[in-house]
């Protein structure tokens, strides 16, 4: 790695003491070298003081993190403030919405998952706030978990029962 800088500068340094020649032939066309051509209608370039600047001082590398310089675990309250426990959603198509609240509000690339009968509902996010649709008959049990950036779950609502009613397609009316 440190050999490419040096060739470089080196060959900077060859061509700052190297003679260049332009020539221009019978067509107008011109040419450079470094050796005048053979019939005498080369003229010396001149060429300027290149400019250069020191490298720069090596950089001090980080100190590697210990235990001690890690941020203490901050202790979370969640809890689902609607809806209530054992709340029955009208018969329809199983549409409601779920709001949180998180004490203290969560850390940066902390976010909030939603948890439906023991399965994750959509993917994390910022907002204590789902509208949910579609979901099927049935009682649910849903949950809030705080997560970190790592998927590790850092805090979790206690479980929040909800009936879902909707029309069933089982028993068709038969009327005579």
């Amino acid at each position: 790695m440190t050999r490419l800088p040096l060739c470089a500068l080196l060959l900077v340094s060859m061509m700052s003491t190297a003679q260049v020649y332009k020539t221009t032939d019978e067509q107008g066309n011109v040419s450079y070298s470094d050796t005048p051509s053979g019939n005498g209608s080369s003229e010396q370039v001149e060429i300027r003081q290149l400019n250069t600047s020191a490298p720069p001082s090596e950089m001090a590398r980080p100190a590697e993190k210990s235990a001690a310089d890690e941020p203490e675990a901050v202790s979370y309250k969640v809890s689902i403030t609607a809806p209530a426990n054992e709340t029955t959603i009208p018969m329809g198509p199983g549409n409601f919405s779920l709001s949180a609240q998180v004490t203290p509000p969560q850390g940066r690339g902390e976010l909030l998952q939603l948890y439906m009968d023991g399965a994750a509902w959509g993917v994390p996010q910022d907002n204590p706030s789902w509208s949910l649709t579609n979901v099927f008959r049935g009682g649910h049990d849903l949950h809030v978990a705080v997560i970190d950036a790592n998927g590790k779950e850092l805090a979790k609502s206690a479980a929040v029962r909800v009936y879902v009613l909707r029309p069933s397609t089982n028993f068709k009316n038969r009327g005579k």
